[in-house]
């Protein structure tokens, strides 16, 4: 069956799928997007994804292109047009399409792009053998918490850790600490069992993974700081893991080519992979 895309308003064929030339989102990255990940059949963190979405919205003073049960039943309907049981829907919102000038247009209508393909949850070899990163200085705005289309150190930093045979690189502010992934959260365990993560500030975005997971953390009783945290203490944790739609829980057992404590994934990161594993399969009310 072909894929089905929707923009602006009809379902069309991916391959075929466009937006006009001088959308804003093509010419200033003036837009913002969510991930939803989706398994039997539903969207995973749907509530917090949305909230999430109109904050980046309202911060970029993009207007709501539609109410949020017509944006609901559109998703749901892309869904269904795809046959997705399991896998993503990828939704962007621009500013719309409009004569290139820098400052905001008047009288110009959102432009809305979704599309969905099947996958599969992360590989559970992560799981059980981790996975190592590389660190990188974060050379990206100070808005890193809204949730925009605006991805270049992103994607070079990503193109980093590839090349350097890791899986993700954990960018690093000028005062030395860590503040996320290129497309995850950063996570460590102190030698004392103190799960510690960087505030929500606007350094970092605050994830949805994340959030549910310091929320499954807190049910399971563990001790949690959020606070910034460095690479050398990074490096002297009992545990590492990173978090994000996509990875869910990952262990992380090296930094730089240095093992984190033993070099292999430790009962904290396993016990919350597991609980988010069941999370995921039955999202909790």
């Amino acid at each position: 069956m072909s894929r089905i895309a929707y923009v602006n308003g009809r379902y069309v064929p991916h391959r075929g799928a466009a937006v006009h030339v001088e959308d804003r989102g093509f010419q200033f990255a003036d837009g913002v997007y969510e991930v939803f990940a989706v398994a039997g059949g539903k969207l995973i963190d749907e509530e917090l994804h949305l909230r999430r979405l109109a904050r980046s919205l309202a911060e970029l003073r993009i207007e709501k292109p539609f109410s949020e049960p017509v944006l609901r039943h559109k998703m749901r309907e892309l869904l269904r047009r795809n046959r997705i049981a399991n896998g993503v829907l990828y939704l962007q919102i621009t500013r719309g399409a409009a004569p290139r000038e820098h400052a905001f247009p008047k009288g110009v209508k959102p432009s809305v792009v979704m599309t969905a393909r099947p996958a599969r949850p992360p590989d559970p070899s992560f799981g059980e053998r981790g996975v190592a990163i590389v660190t990188i200085p974060d050379i990206r705005w100070r808005r890193c918490d809204i949730k925009s289309v605006s991805l270049l150190p992103n994607v070079l930093g990503k193109q980093h850790a590839k090349e350097a045979g890791a899986y993700e690189a954990w960018q690093v502010a000028e005062d030395g600490h860590v503040t996320e992934g290129t497309s995850t959260n950063a996570w460590i365990v102190t030698r004392d069992g103190t799960l510690v993560t960087r505030p929500a500030d606007h350094a970092i975005l605050n994830g949805v993974t994340r959030i549910t997971v310091l929320a499954l953390a807190r049910k399971e009783g563990l001790a949690i700081e959020e606070r910034g945290f460095t690479v050398a203490e990074a490096l002297a944790a009992a545990e590492a893991f990173l978090t994000s739609t996509t990875s869910y829980v990952t262990p992380v057992v090296r930094i730089d080519g240095n093992p984190v404590a033993n070099g292999a994934p430790g009962r904290f990161t396993k016990k919350l992979l597991s609980r988010y594993r069941s999370y995921v399969a039955a999202p909790e009310a």
